[in-house]
């Protein structure tokens, strides 16, 4: 199943069964989305993301950041990062989502690919530290690029193509039966900033 025409409407779960993920498009114009991009890439502290394979320290090409309301601890591959304060661009689309996914959210893990070499493999965000369950809202900006799901047990898949400027909300129980991914291309030379605004549980 591919869903590469019509995105600039909402898509009400484009998930057949197991989840609930909608697609809304684009929710900035062009020119909100090149100033955000900029703006990130400057603002932003980029570091290089880690992972532990097989016992081993990887340092991937890929950058991240991790900010929220409170430097909030948050454990994933193997490594554990602490919340960075806000600044005034995150707080602006922050603020766009949430009016526009009527979810909220206290804090935002961003990802920076270089280019279309630069992409993440099938996983699902089931980290202890997130909302059960929660809604976590994937903003992009940049270079467009594809978009995978995978439901775990029956492997169907489902496509998409994540626009500039555009968002993704993925809740209820997409994480416990789908995996997601960003798959690598070589037609895609440009850079890709992506923002997923979620949820931790301080209490967990």
């Amino acid at each position: 199943m591919s869903l590469f025409d019509g995105q600039s409407e909402l898509i009400e779960n484009i998930l057949p069964y197991d989840g609930v993920t909608s697609y809304y498009g684009k929710v900035f114009s062009e020119k909100e989305s090149n100033d955000f991009f900029n703006r990130l890439m400057r603002e932003i502290e980029w570091k290089s993301d880690q992972a532990v394979i097989f016992g081993k320290v990887i340092e991937t090409k890929r950058k991240v950041a991790w900010y929220g309301d409170e430097p909030f601890s948050y454990t994933y591959s193997g490594r554990t990062k602490t919340a960075l304060p806000w600044n005034e661009t995150l707080l602006r689309i922050k603020e766009k989502i949430e009016a526009v996914s009527g979810e909220s959210f206290n804090s935002c893990l961003l990802n920076l690919y270089h280019d279309g070499s630069e992409g993440m493999a099938y996983h699902s965000d089931g980290e202890k530290d997130l909302k059960d369950n929660g809604a976590i809202s994937s903003v992009s900006f940049g270079a467009e690029r594809k978009f995978n799901f995978k439901h775990k047990t029956t492997k169907e898949l489902v496509s998409l193509i994540l626009e500039n400027g555009s968002l993704l909300m993925m809740k209820d129980t997409t994480q416990k039966f789908w995996l997601h991914r960003l798959p690598t291309t070589t037609r895609v030379i440009k850079p890709r900033i992506s923002l997923t605004f979620r949820t931790i549980e301080k209490s967990r």
